[in-house]
């Protein structure tokens, strides 16, 4: 029976809000995956790097989940660039606090950690479990042009962690797929199972009420949800809003969220000129990142969210919005074919064609029964996304790497 579990998240702490920064939706996943594990009975130590002086203290955020900070490298935030050289020290003060305590199974979270997680369980002779969220050559096969490539690094990093992991997993098929078809992991220990999401918070609600609460008028609303970084497809979402102010002249955006990566205030600052610019100003709300208690308000409040991304995992902030009754109109990439129903739960735009994204809103917005449909179907086909259900399978997967019953 799997009792403990120790996740390594070196490069952001699930404390760190998510939304800007190297926060988003792995924060949310460690976060939420923790607290279902103590509710089965299952203690979770998550270590992470401490960017900060006074000496780190663990943290216990609820009773049976602790966030164990380790100091390793200068007490600061590091650019993600920089990281790689705290990997060894971060393994070192992993391994001295597990020796001597009984941990079932280290699960690690992105390469960085998965290299961490590589040398604790040579160390400390722990079965291991990796999950990558994002992949570097997923990512080069999307960036956008002019981008720059992930590290050779990375790559043979991740290459190297897959190869020495008991099991990695995978959020949908679609990532498994990548994992076996682009790094040749091996089938047999590919383990795919999806992130949950927390239906007492994301859930249906009034949009008038969501709309009072955060000062919004009437007329029709375009929202986009996450860190602000090339991946993310903003300047996608900004033109295809613009396309259909053309059609629907009294539509408005909202944009939630931070700069985030070594080329997010530089995106941020490209796209409030071209706000600037198109004098677009007043139409045009940006929303610093927030708590994640509050956002299930902005997805009430608004009538479409754009998910323009040019890769994703899984893509967590579709999958919460239609919980709460939004269509979406995502790129069909990755993660997001499988989180979003074509014409059930949104639509599926193929490539990143500001034009494609703009038709399929604008087609939400001039139908109000396709957009009531689309509501009910979001809502319905959400239901499969539970953070019960993916703790339950996880710990079959625990099982299984470390013979526990």
């Amino acid at each position: 029976m799997i009792r403990r579990v120790a996740f390594l998240s070196l490069h952001t702490s699930p404390l760190v809000q998510p939304g800007s920064g190297d926060a988003g939706g792995m924060n949310v996943y460690i976060d939420e995956l923790a607290r279902a594990m103590v509710d089965r009975g299952v203690a979770v130590d998550v270590f992470t790097r401490s960017t900060a002086l006074p000496p780190p203290v663990d943290v216990e955020v609820v009773p049976g989940y602790r966030v164990v900070q380790i100091q390793a490298g200068p007490p600061s935030v590091l650019p993600m660039a920089d990281l790689s050289v705290t990997i060894q020290p971060f393994a070192e003060g992993v391994i001295e606090r597990v020796r001597g305590e009984r941990f079932d199974v280290v699960h690690s979270h992105y390469w960085l950690s998965g290299w961490a997680g590589l040398l604790v369980k040579r160390a400390a002779g722990i079965p291991l479990a990796n999950s990558f969220h994002t992949l570097g050559r997923v990512k080069n096969a999307t960036r956008r042009v002019g981008e720059p490539a992930e590290s050779l690094v990375r790559i043979a990093a991740e290459h190297e962690v897959i190869a020495g992991s008991d099991c990695v997993i995978a959020s949908t098929q679609y990532e498994a797929d990548d994992l076996a078809g682009r790094y040749g992991a091996d089938p047999a220990r590919l383990c795919v199972t999806h992130p949950g999401v927390d239906h007492s918070l994301f859930a249906p609600g009034s949009q008038r009420a969501a709309r009072g609460q955060l000062g919004w008028g009437e007329g029709p609303v375009l929202l986009f949800v996450g860190r602000i970084q090339p991946l993310k497809g903003l300047d996608v979402a900004l033109e295809a809003f613009e396309r259909v102010r053309r059609e629907i002249p009294g539509v408005r955006m909202a944009i939630v969220g931070g700069p985030s990566g070594p080329h997010g205030r530089e995106e941020l600052n490209r796209i409030r000129s071209r706000v600037q610019r198109l004098g677009l100003e007043d139409y045009v709300e940006f929303v610093p990142s927030r708590p994640h208690h509050e956002v299930p308000s902005y997805y009430r409040a608004a009538d479409v969210l754009l998910v323009p991304s040019r890769s994703e995992s899984f893509g967590l902030v579709a999958a919460e919005a239609q919980a709460c009754g939004l269509p979406v109109v995502a790129a069909r990439v990755g993660g997001l074919s499988y989180v979003v129903e074509d014409a059930t739960s949104g639509f599926l735009v193929d490539d990143w064609d500001p034009a494609g994204f703009a038709a399929a809103a604008a087609r939400i917005l001039l139908d109000p029964d396709l957009a009531a449909r689309l509501a009910k179907g979001a809502v319905e086909f959400a239901t499969r996304f539970s953070w019960e259900v993916a703790t339950d399978r996880l710990l079959e997967l625990y099982a299984g790497i470390t013979g526990a019953v």
